[in-house]
């Protein structure tokens, strides 16, 4: 599988750890991509008409894309647990559904005050999505105790969420009223898919 990727891109890092978890990271070649809010890369655009990272082409030509369909795949080609079946299917989907939004967030109150010309901004917009980011947390703090001890697709996109958050907002000090969400955290991130995939300038 080629996969087109930027290295601080969540989504993508979620779609590497999927792999790692799977055993199967080898078997995708990493495309690097000039994809950002601002500029279209034509490559992705030609099968992707949002142009956005992770996007996958398979060897068949079959054509992937957001990181949900992509870390689905990966986990059915090789029969992972990363998605459960039954009952515990539609937590593992709402607890990845949470780390997607939160995520969402982020970037939009990110692109929010450093793509658009600082005239333009809007406080009120960013300030907006900070607020989805700290009820996030706070739903994540209340619940963590459900997640459970196991890997699925919901604790990687949560943690990914989290990771980013110390990636791109360090001065948000999200652990300091949620320990037993920073406990679970420090936790995960031992895991060789996350200190793997830790995002970095580059």
């Amino acid at each position: 599988m080629e996969l087109f990727y930027a290295p601080t891109s969540p989504y993508v890092r979620k779609v590497m750890a999927s792999a790692i978890e799977l055993g199967i990271a080898e078997r995708i070649v990493r495309l690097p991509s000039a994809a950002h809010p601002l500029k279209r890369d034509e490559r992705i655009a030609a099968f992707n008409p949002l142009a956005k990272v992770p996007a996958a082409k398979l060897a068949d030509g079959t054509l992937l894309f957001d990181s949900r369909v992509i870390c689905e795949y990966l986990n059915d080609s090789v029969g992972g647990s990363l998605f459960p079946r039954g009952a515990e299917r539609w937590r593992v989907l709402t607890e990845q559904a949470l780390g997607d939004g939160l995520l969402d967030a982020a970037l939009l109150g990110r692109y929010e005050m450093t793509c658009r010309p600082s005239e333009h901004r809007s406080s009120e917009w960013a300030g907006g999505q900070m607020t989805k980011i700290a009820a996030a947390l706070d739903h994540m703090e209340a619940t963590v105790a459900d997640f459970g001890s196991g890997i699925t697709i919901g604790s990687l996109t949560i943690a990914c969420a989290l990771g980013y958050l110390d990636f791109r907002f360090a001065d948000v000090d999200w652990r300091g009223t949620r320990p037993a969400l920073a406990t679970w955290f420090a936790t995960i991130s031992q895991r060789p898919s996350l200190s793997a995939t830790v995002p970095a300038e580059g």
